[in-house]
């Protein structure tokens, strides 16, 4: 029997596991930087990449990840582990079965779909046509990461949270080895100082990826293996459990739609300027390091926690879980965003400015890092709070007597755009496509004016969920909340004050690319965090207090 462990302790492994994966997909953003920089065939990539990501983010680690985790947990407590397999071996079968024929749309209807997401790309001459070629055979990788995801959901409701944390690792791994063996296989190169990767390449690249998405499913079946789990083909649309699971996955892609459809619309306005797409995706990617060592780690361990909580009908504990989850969030993230707004152009320059991406692209994607950052605490908010509001009260399918189905489906939509999560993503898609057009077509700010349209947009969806689920459960006194963001605030000024003076005085006069360059980063970057957490220490913040005990404890001082 799986024992629940605290849910810091299992957000620090998932942390740490997550931290392990978003470092690799560093190295991989590392890797595909050098070998196309910010060319046509990376924005390329990046576009026949968005849809079968967006739909990984909307459904696989979104909307299927919070409807699965919740019902199958629910079901467990409540009718047993018999049941909570045969709903598992319903999901898989009905996901395979949808999700092929969407891969199958998705093939076909490519041309529209890039026209979506990239209609700039035509006024280039062969853009759009590789971009539509590459989204067909990228367009499956969506059914791969989708069955992990359900794996994962599995595996975290019994309390399993490295392994399925570590995935995307092997992910992130097996994409990278395979896919510089067949874009060099594709594409031999003579000068690797000087490479000169193009369309051949850019293709070994994407069968990389596919390979990556099998290894991340199936680096999970033993996990689940040794649980008891046995999968057979079972498809049945009228079990309640699947249709709650299905029903569910309405509101939850409706409301963990926003940030990632705004980075696609971005997308749209970005492709009209050459080489503003690859900057936004590498800034992006460096954004969601913390966010996924710090957000999707506590988000993680605290769905399983409330969703238990919620079905014992135990309130309070669910409020000091969720407040818990929040504190913790921002304790971690606040800091990181000052600190990686400051030193944006010199972790770029270490990270990415090499081979075939230059100076001028380490400047543009720094700007967009650091415009990025100011949503930083609100897109980590959002993973917590989204999944809280599914295991209280989610929107659900009731047929009303004497009434046919079309009429009750209909009252269910309009339930789930009334529900909070989904409306408030409703409403931030609407003002960042407002946003979008001020900024970047009147302000003329480029590709900036659309990152900071994201972040403002992450804090206005992240403060309108904190009030909605504030009026359904205590979260904590406002005192309490003023002292903690008091001492968070003069720790993270001072913690930022240390980086900016790091910066100015000690990597002014030089380049990252140096080893001593480098290590100066390195040391500043330390030297902040130590500060920041010997201030929060000092001010007695318990997040800090806890970590503090546990450290002492693994050097063997009572």
């Amino acid at each position: 029997m799986n024992r629940p462990k605290s849910s810091k302790r299992s957000a620090a492994i998932v942390g740490l596991a997550v931290m392990g994966s978003r470092l690799m997909g560093v190295v991989r953003e590392q890797i595909f930087a050098f070998m196309f920089g910010a060319s046509m065939f990376a924005d390329a990539f990046i576009a026949a990449f968005r849809i079968p990501n967006l739909l990984r983010d909307l459904f696989a680690e979104g909307a299927l990840s919070t409807a699965f985790t919740t019902t199958f947990t629910k079901t467990w407590e409540k009718e047993g582990p018999d049941s909570a397999w045969h709903l598992a071996r319903l999901v898989l079968s009905t996901l395979t079965l949808i999700l092929g024929v969407i891969c199958v749309i998705g093939v076909l209807c490519a041309p529209g779909v890039v026209y979506m997401i990239g209609g700039g790309f035509q006024d280039i001459p062969g853009k759009f046509d590789l971009t539509v070629r590459m989204t067909q055979v990228l367009f499956p990788f969506i059914l791969f990461v989708s069955l992990a995801a359900a794996v994962m959901g599995m595996l975290n409701s019994r309390h399993i949270f490295g392994i399925p944390a570590s995935a995307s690792t092997v992910f992130n791994i097996v994409s990278v080895i395979s896919g510089v063996i067949f874009a060099c296989l594709f594409e031999p190169q003579k000068d690797w100082l000087h490479p000169h990767f193009g369309e051949r390449a850019i293709f070994g690249w994407c069968f990389g990826v596919l390979l990556g998405g099998l290894a991340q499913l199936g680096m999970q079946l033993p996990s689940l293996w040794k649980l008891g789990f046995r999968y057979r083909w079972n498809l049945d649309f009228r079990n309640p459990a699947l249709q709650t699971v299905l029903l569910l996955m309405v509101p939850s892609a409706i409301a963990g739609s926003g940030v990632q459809v705004n980075v696609m619309v971005n997308g749209q306005f970005a492709s009209h300027i050459p080489g503003a797409m690859s900057w936004l995706y590498y800034a992006f990617r460096l954004v969601q390091l913390p966010i996924g060592i710090f957000g999707v780690a506590i988000a993680t361990v605290t769905l399983p926690a409330v969703a238990r909580q919620h079905a014992l009908d135990d309130l309070k504990a669910f409020g000091k879980t969720v407040e818990d989850a929040l504190r913790f969030g921002f304790y971690l993230t606040l800091p990181a965003s000052i600190g990686l707004a400051i030193v944006a152009q010199p972790v770029i320059q270490l990270i990415y400015e090499h081979g075939s991406f230059t100076a001028n692209s380490t400047y543009e994607t720094a700007l967009a890092l650091q415009a990025y950052t100011i949503g930083l605490a609100g897109y980590s908010g959002i993973k917590i709070l989204v999944p809280c509001f599914y295991a209280m009260h989610p929107p659900r399918y009731e047929a009303e007597p004497n009434s046919s189905f079309w009429r009750s489906f209909w009252h269910f939509i309009i339930n789930v755009v009334l529900f909070m999560p989904a409306r408030v993503s409703l409403i931030g898609i609407a003002l960042n496509l407002v946003l979008c057009f001020v900024l970047f077509y009147y302000l003329h700010l480029g590709h900036v004016g659309l990152a900071l349209t994201t972040g403002f947009v992450a804090i206005l969806n992240f403060l309108q969920l904190l009030y909605a689920i504030q009026k359904k459960i205590h979260v904590g006194a406002p005192g309490d909340w003023i002292s903690f963001f008091a001492r968070v605030t003069l720790a993270t000024f001072i913690c930022g004050l240390v980086v900016f003076l790091g910066d100015h005085y000690l990597l002014a006069t030089r380049t990252t690319h140096s080893l001593l360059g480098a290590a100066i980063l390195f040391f500043n970057i330390a030297a902040a965090g130590l500060v920041y957490f010997g201030l929060t220490v000092l001010f007695r913040l318990p997040e800090s207090m806890e970590l503090a005990d546990f450290i002492k404890r693994k050097l063997g001082k009572r």
